[in-house]
Parts: C-alpha cells; sequence; structure tokens
C-alpha cells in the first residue's frame, strides 16, 4: 500500500496526465513506472495470502476442547469474523471511495496505506498474548508419503482397529488407530517390524516406509471433504462482468428530487446484510429458538452450507424474474434500441435479490468455514481457511465457462445471442434461468455427497457424550454426593455385609 501511495505522491513514479502531455493524446507508462505498479500490486497479492490465514489464526485463540460450549464459541467466532469483513468491504465501498473522489489520490491511497500500518503496529504489540500452534512438516509432503506407502503395502493384510500396537501413532496424539472409512490408506501405518521401522525416540526410522496415523487421517479429511466443498463452487458463479451495474443505471435510483444512489453503490446492499443477518441470528433467532424449545439451539455447519445454497437458487430464480420484468418494461416503454435510457421501473426491485444473496453468502460461507475447521485436524487449520476461496477461484472459472458455452450456442449460426452489451436486447433473463438450473441440480448433488459423507465430527461426539450419559444413568454414581456422605453408605454395606456372612457361618 505504501509502494502505491508513492506513484501517486512522486510524480516520476507515473505517467503525466493526458491534458498536460503538449503533444497531445496520453503518453504510455516507462518501464520503470510499470515495475513500480507490478511490484506494488504483487506486493499486495502476497501479504493477502498470509492474511487468509488470519481466519484459522483467530479460532487457535478461541478453541478449547476442554470448554463443553466450544462448538458455539466457534459458531460465534467464525460469525463476527465474516461480520467484521462485512463492515470492512462496506467502508472500503462508501468511505474509502468518497475519499478517493472528492481528496483525490495521494490522500485516498494514504489512508488505506495508514491504516495498515496501524494494524501491523497493532498485531505486534499484541503477539506475546496469541496462541501460537508449534509448526510441523509439510502437509503435503505429508500426504504424498501416505499414497506411497499404502501402495507399497497395497498387498499388506490390515490388523484389527481395535489394536493400536499394531500402528504407528504419535505420543501426544489423540489418534491411536485408524478410522474405517477409506481403509486402504491404513496401510501406511501399519508397523510390519518395529525393530527395523522405529527409531529409538518413537518416531519411524524412514518416512516413506511407515506414516503416522495423523498422517492418514489428514489425508482422508482433503479426501472426503472435497465432494462438499465443490458444492460451494456454485455460489460463485454468476453473469459477472459489468452486468449488474448496467441493470442498476437503466432503473430509476432516485431516493429524493436532487439525490440518486450511485449505481455501482448497490453492491453495499448485499454486504449490510450479510451483516445484518449475522446479527440476527446470533443474537436474535438462536436465543428465541432456544427459549421456545427449552434447550440449546444450533444449525450444524453442514446444514446451514446446504441452507446457503437453497438461498442462493431462491436468489437466481428472483434475478431471473426481475430482469425479465425490467426487459419488459424497456421494450413497452421504447428502449429496445437504447441500453442507455431510465425506465420508470424503481431500483428497489433489485433489493429482494441482493438480500436474499447476502442471507445465502452468509450460511454458506460461514458454514464452509466452520466445517472446515472443525473437521480437519488441527494441523490443517491453515487449508481449512483457505479453502473457501479456492472455491470462489474455481466458481470465477466455471462462470466463464459457462459464459463462453452460453454465448457460443446462441450465437450459433449468425443469430444474436443471450450476451449482448445492450442488455435490453439481450436475454440476460434466460442466462440467470440456466444458472439457477443448474443451481437447483447442485442441490440435489450438495444432498448426495452430505449423505455420502456420513457423521461429521460434532455429531460422533454428541453421539459418544450420549451414550456415556446413558451408560451413568445405569450404573450408581457418587459423583455430585460428598465424600462423608458416600463414607456412611460404604460402612452401612460393610455392617450389612458382616452380619450375612455371620448368619451363612451358623
Amino acid at each position: 500500500m505504501t509502494l502505491l501511495w508513492l506513484t501517486a505522491m512522486i510524480p516520476q513514479a507515473r505517467p503525466p496526465t493526458c491534458s498536460s502531455n503538449k503533444a497531445g493524446g496520453c503518453k504510455s507508462a516507462t518501464g520503470g513506472q510499470m515495475a513500480i505498479l507490478i511490484s506494488a500490486l504483487a506486493l499486495m497479492s502476497v501479504g493477502n495470502g498470509g492474511l487468509s490465514c488470519s481466519l484459522a489464526f483467530g479460532a487457535d485463540q478461541v478453541n478449547r476442547k476442554d470448554n463443553p460450549n466450544n462448538r458455539r464459541v466457534l459458531e460465534i467466532f467464525f460469525s463476527w469474523y465474516y461480520a467484521s469483513a462485512a463492515i470492512s468491504v462496506i467502508i472500503a465501498l462508501t468511505g474509502i471511495v468518497y475519499i478517493q473522489d472528492h481528496l483525490g489520490w495521494k490522500v485516498g491511497y494514504g489512508v488505506p496505506a495508514a491504516l495498515m500500518l496501524l494494524s501491523t503496529v497493532s498485531f505486534l504489540l499484541a503477539s506475546p498474548l496469541y496462541v501460537k500452534n508449534k509448526v510441523e512438516s509439510s502437509l503435503f509432503t505429508g500426504f504424498v508419503q501416505v499414497i506411497v506407502v499404502a501402495y507399497k503395502n497395497r498387498k499388506l493384510p490390515l490388523p484389527p482397529n481395535n489394536s493400536p500396537e499394531h500402528y504407528h501413532h504419535k505420543k501426544e496424539s489423540d489418534l491411536v488407530v485408524p478410522t474405517d472409512k477409506l481403509s486402504f490408506l491404513n496401510r501406511a501405518c501399519v508397523i510390519k517390524d518395529r525393530e527395523q521401522e522405529i527409531a529409538s525416540d518413537g518416531s519411524a526410522s524412514n518416512p516413506w516406509k511407515l506414516c503416522t496415523v495423523d498422517q492418514v487421517e489428514e489425508l482422508k479429511a482433503i479426501i472426503k471433504v472435497i465432494p462438499l466443498w465443490s458444492t460451494g463452487i456454485m455460489m460463485s458463479v454468476n453473469i459477472g462482468g459489468s452486468f449488474g451495474l448496467l441493470q442498476a443505471k437503466s432503473l430509476d435510483r432516485h431516493i429524493t428530487s436532487h439525490f440518486q444512489v450511485p449505481p455501482g453503490s448497490f453492491s453495499v446492499v448485499m454486504v449490510l446484510t450479510i451483516f445484518l443477518w449475522i446479527a440476527l441470528y446470533d443474537r436474535a433467532i438462536l436465543p428465541l429458538a432456544s427459549k421456545i424449545r427449552g434447550k440449546p439451539v444450533r444449525i450444524s455447519a453442514k446444514r446451514r452450507m446446504g441452507l446457503g445454497l437453497f438461498f442462493s437458487f431462491i436468489h437466481l430464480v428472483t434475478s431471473a424474474i426481475v430482469e425479465s420484468v425490467r426487459r419488459r418494461r424497456a421494450i413497452k416503454e421504447g428502449y429496445l434500441n437504447n441500453a442507455n435510457g431510465v425506465l420508470h421501473m424503481s431500483a428497489m426491485w433489485l433489493f429482494p435479490q441482493l438480500c436474499l444473496g447476502g442471507i445465502a453468502e452468509a450460511f454458506n460461507a460461514i458454514g464452509q468455514n466452520e466445517f472446515y475447521y472443525t473437521e480437519f485436524p488441527r494441523t490443517m487449520s491453515s487449508v481449512a481457511a483457505s479453502l473457501s476461496g479456492l472455491g470462489m477461484a474455481a466458481g470465477n472459472l466455471v462462470s466463464s465457462f459457462v459464459f463462453s458455452v452460453v454465448q457460443n450456442a446462441t450465437s450459433r449460426g449468425g443469430k444474436e445471442g443471450w450476451v449482448l452489451d445492450n442488455i435490453n436486447k439481450g436475454r440476460y433473463d434466460k442466462y440467470y434461468w440456466v444458472i439457477s438450473g443448474l443451481s437447483a441440480l447442485n442441490i440435489v448433488y450438495y444432498l448426495i455427497c452430505s449423505w455420502a459423507y456420513g457423521p461429521t465430527v460434532e455429531q460422533v461426539q454428541v453421539r459418544k457424550l450420549g451414550e456415556e450419559n446413558g451408560s451413568r444413568e445405569l450404573e450408581p454414581s457418587t459423583e455430585f454426593r460428598n465424600g462423608s456422605q458416600v463414607d456412611k453408605e460404604f460402612q452401612i454395606s460393610k455392617e450389612n455385609g458382616s452380619k450375612e456372612e455371620e448368619e451363612l457361618t451358623r
């Protein structure tokens, strides 16, 4: 940000404005000027890649397995982390843009640079207070090792899962035997010859011949999650481009007779909906539902992912209907060949689809982040935090592919396709219906993947807790009785036993 700010502060770091060029026209940037600009953008990309780990790092600060309310604490953290990001986007799209438009680029780039400096100093000052997990070996190297060793041992018979002595595991690990799912990978951690394969410190003599149970389960976690992760790709599939901007420009955006909302500011509605929905869900809906049912109520992360996909489908259907109405109105008012005409139709028509899109994003994105973090081992928390962003990137690629297919299919034979610069002549409503159909198929795909995934870590833990509570109810418990009462009862039973012994002797 500082380097980008310097391009605005130092005249030699940027090409002259077109109006100041005496020869007329615009002068291109020199190689050095382009190098400064590209370096600034590259550094921002690298920095953003590091900042993506802040989600997992923040979750590590509040994650306490011994806390009975740990799940709820994590849910609250993920929700408000996303809410704070939404607030940041709103500030960026309104306050920072306003500064750049009215005070120029020197102040416009200077303010974000100053905020980044403040953020960095705050982070470093608080650094001694943070929980910092110990750095492990390369995760992806471990994946390759598991695949290689499992293939080498493909003919090896698997020992029973109730015999931890046959499996290699870390001393401090909770995982002593592998799970039953994807059992062909379990051969990677089977000990064949303890003397040759295990070193004196308990580690594997050769990690390319013997892996740990943790390594096997980490690879399983990735493989199991991939189908469910792929359902989130559809969340980022949209028309894209500048269609939303052109659609808003064609509608009446006046709030008063003298003020109209800029077309680029309508995206703030979606972001604001995300923030408001998170606050309402966390502070009103869940507490009210818990009060009505008389016990804590929460929606699992996996179900929230599904709800997000459902609301995304409704969002796309609503968008298709609104665009159909808008296009018919444009034709009726004689704007078929005039893309710049403003219709007698309020821009408020866009609000329902934007609000539905915000609710879909709030459910799915937060659900995804929480799901990955809780399902993956702690050593994979950074991978868990990056999967949601990876899905967005994949969604943008799928959007480009769908765009190309639709454009080529509809413009075949010299016909005008659905995608045109003139949105009144184009058939973006039909394009929305195509994406809606894909979204409906994606919901069915999600239900299949969710069923195939089976119970989550949370559901397994709840089931175990229920079984433990059930067994405790069947057995006499002294957990909540004081010591004197227990001693007294023991003494009575001892005396009764002595009397029975005397009678038996007679």
